[in-house]
C-alpha cells in the first residue's frame, strides 16, 4: 500500500487538529471582537443585520469543521487503533469516510461564503456590475469543483491512500487555484478602487489618511489568506500530505480575516474619531469668528463593514467653491458607520 509524500497521516491529523484548534480559539476571540464592534452603542435597528448572519455563520461553520476533526482524530487514532486493516494511517487514508467527506464539505461551504464577501465587498466600493462578473464568474467554478471533489470523495471504491490520485487531484487542485484567483482578482480590484479615492481626495489629509488604512487593511487580509491557499495549492500538486493539514488550518483563517477587516476598520474610527477631536479643539476663538463667514457642514466618512462604499466614501456637504480661509481646521466633524 502507497501514501501520498509528506509527513505521514496519523501525524498530520494529529498536527492539523492541534493547529486548527489555535486558530479556532483565535477566531473565536476576534468574532467577540467583531460583535461588540458592529452593535456596541448601537440600538438594535442599526446594527448590520446581514454582516452579523455572515459573521455568526462563519463561526458555526468553523466550530463544526473543529467538531468533526477532533472525532475523526479520535475515530483513527483512538476507537480504530488496533482493529482498523492497516493502522490509524490506512484510516486516515480512506477518504469515502463520513467524517473526512463532511469536513471537507464544511471546508467548502466556509470557502463560498468567503469568496462572496470579498466579491461583495468590491461590488459595494465600485457599484458596478459588470465589474464583478468575472470574480462571479470565478465562484461559480470554485462551487462546481468543489461539489465535484466532495462528490468524487464520497463515492470513491480505491484502496486506501488515493487522496492524490490523479483524477482526484486535478478536481482539488482546480478548486484551490481558482479559489486564490477569485481573491487576488477581487483583492486587486477592491485595493486598485479604493487607491483612486485615495488620490482624488486632495483636500483633507484625515481622509486620505482613514482611505490607507482601509486599503492597508484590505490587502492584510487577502495577504494571509493568500499565502494560505497558495500554500495548500503547492502541496496538493506536488501530493503532499502537509496540504491535509493547510486545508484544516484554512477554515478558521477564512473567518479570521473576514473579522480582521471589521475590528481593523472600528479601531481606526476610534483613533480618527480622536484626530478629529483634538484638531478641534486647537482652533482658536479668532479662527472659529473667520469660519463663521464660510460655514463648513460635517465631513462625513461612510465605512462599511466589507468595504467603504463608492458614492459614500467621502460626502461633502455644502458649497466646494467658496474660497478657503487658510486656516488650520477645514474639518468640523467626522462620522462613520461600521
Amino acid at each position: 500500500m502507497t501514501f501520498a509524500k509528506g509527513i505521514p497521516l496519523d501525524s498530520a491529523a494529529i498536527m492539523s487538529t492541534v493547529l486548527e484548534g489555535m486558530l479556532y480559539g483565535f477566531s473565536v476571540l476576534m468574532f467577540i471582537g467583531t460583535i461588540w464592534a458592529l452593535t456596541y452603542k448601537r440600538h438594535m435597528r442599526d446594527v448590520n443585520r446581514p454582516i452579523t448572519a455572515v459573521a455568526v455563520l462563519l463561526l458555526v461553520l468553523s466550530t463544526a469543521h473543529m467538531v468533526v476533526d477532533i472525532i475523526r482524530t479520535e475515530e483513527g487514532l483512538v476507537q480504530y487503533r488496533d482493529t482498523f486493516p492497516g493502522g490509524p494511517e490506512a484510516f486516515f487514508a480512506e477518504i469515502a469516510r463520513k467524517t473526512f467527506v463532511i469536513k471537507n464539505a464544511i471546508y467548502v461551504l466556509q470557502t463560498l461564503l468567503g469568496d462572496g464577501v470579498v466579491i461583495y465587498r468590491c461590488y459595494v466600493v465600485w457599484q458596478i456590475v459588470w465589474v464583478v462578473i468575472l470574480p462571479s464568474m470565478l465562484w461559480f467554478s470554485v462551487a462546481v469543483t468543489g461539489v465535484y471533489s466532495i462528490y468524487s470523495f464520497s463515492h470513491t471504491t480505491s484502496i486506501s491512500g488515493d487522496v492524490f490520485s490523479h483524477a482526484t487531484r486535478q478536481w482539488i487542485s482546480a478548486f484551490y487555484a481558482l479559489t486564490l484567483a477569485t481573491n487576488l482578482l477581487s483583492s486587486g480590484l477592491l485595493a486598485y478602487r479604493i487607491w483612486k479615492i485615495e488620490r482624488s481626495i486632495v483636500n483633507s489629509r484625515t481622509m486620505k489618511i482613514t482611505t490607507t488604512n482601509i486599503l492597508r487593511v484590505v490587502m492584510d487580509a487577502a495577504i494571509v489568506y493568500s499565502i494560505a491557499l497558495l500554500c495548500t495549492l503547492i502541496g496538493s500538486v506536488c501530493s503532499n500530505n502537509g496540504s491535509l493539514v493547510m486545508i484544516d488550518m484554512l477554515v478558521p483563517i477564512i473567518s479570521i480575516a473576514f473579522y480582521m477587516v471589521i475590528i481593523r476598520i472600528a479601531m481606526g474610527k476610534k483613533t480618527h474619531s480622536h484626530i478629529l477631536t483634538a484638531r478641534g479643539r486647537s482652533i482658536s476663538e479668532t479662527d472659529r469668528g473667520d469660519l463663521q463667514h464660510y460655514p463648513m457642514k460635517p465631513l462625513q466618512v461612510h465605512v462599511s463593514p466589507f468595504t467603504p462604499n463608492d458614492s459614500a466614501s467621502v460626502h461633502r456637504n455644502g458649497n466646494q467653491d467658496r474660497p478657503s480661509t487658510g486656516k488650520g481646521a477645514s474639518v468640523e466633524g467626522a462620522s462613520y458607520d461600521v
